[in-house]
């Protein structure tokens, strides 16, 4: 059987980064640390920094009830609200945001001081997106879908400036975008989308259309693998979206001839490993 790994496959350069902040932190003197929500959508490597006295805070609540220790950002980005309740709280802070998430908080506020409808084309309860609107002066429209798109409407005249989540799927971004312009909005285009996640994305769906079989690898929670085994599936029905090899459960394995493997921006290397060594001399 011939597996197909894709190269692209595992932790990006934000999310690398933000795992690296937190480890390094771990070696500080500086106790207790925080993060501010899971530091990535990967249940293995949330449990390993817990093990290592790492705490996850997950709301303003929990943040505002601190008066000592760290607290990292993670690679999603948060509100203007939340940097200013850690600095009211006198707590120490790691920004570990994505430099590429960063860019579009400068770009939504700028852009909204100047008067424009922020639109973010995204999914409205993932943690980027939170982030993002909370830079955003007034309120900003989030549209994840064809209806979305089809149903805005901003009748007062004033500009629109699209942006995207980091991790939409990029063909999708594109068609909800035709359907706006075709609404004669004064419009401004910004594609934000991760480069490393569209490529990505493309590397995927060009490995699912050739093989008998395509693993995706990532944790449940994860917007861009949900995205990546989307795309797969479209390209290849027997694909299967896991979190370690322990989740996998390839039926009629004798007749497959060639399986693709992918992995989401949060999936760490090992368990890329794992799925691809037992793949390889398992089945």
């Amino acid at each position: 059987m011939e597996t197909i790994v894709a190269k692209s496959a595992g932790f990006c350069f934000g999310v690398e980064r933000a795992v690296s902040s937190v480890y390094a932190e771990i070696h500080n003197d500086e106790k207790p640390i925080y993060t501010f929500g899971p530091i990535i959508h990967n249940e293995q490597v949330v449990k390993d920094l817990e093990n290592k006295g790492v705490q996850v805070i997950h709301d303003e609540k929990e943040l505002q009830n601190l008066n000592k220790g760290t607290v990292i950002i993670r690679s999603h980005g948060v509100s203007k609200e939340i940097y200013d309740i850690i600095e009211k709280q006198g707590l120490r802070i790691v920004d570990a945001t994505c430099p590429f998430v960063k860019k579009i908080h400068n770009i939504v506020r700028e852009e909204s001081k100047k008067g424009k409808k922020i639109v973010i084309i995204g999914n409205d309860n993932h943690p980027e997106v939170e982030g993002i609107k909370g830079w955003v002066l007034g309120d900003a429209i989030v549209i994840n879908c064809e209806e979305d798109a089809k149903k805005l409407d901003v009748s007062d005249g004033s500009g629109i400036c699209i942006v995207s989540q980091t991790t939409f799927n990029y063909n999708k971004f594109k068609y909800l975008v035709e359907i706006i312009n075709k609404k004669g909005y004064d419009i401004n285009v910004v594609n934000t989308i991760c480069n490393a996640t569209h490529v990505r994305q493309v590397e995927a769906k060009e490995i699912a259309s050739k093989v008998d079989a395509m693993i995706v690898i990532g944790g449940k929670s994860s917007s861009n693998t949900q995205k990546l085994y989307d795309i797969c599936k479209c390209e290849c029905s027997n694909t299967y979206y896991i979190q370690t090899i322990k989740d996998l459960d390839l039926c009629n394995v004798e007749s497959l001839k060639t399986i693709g493997i992918t992995a989401g921006a949060s999936t760490p290397k090992n368990i890329i490993e794992e799925v691809v060594l037992n793949v390889r001399y398992e089945f």
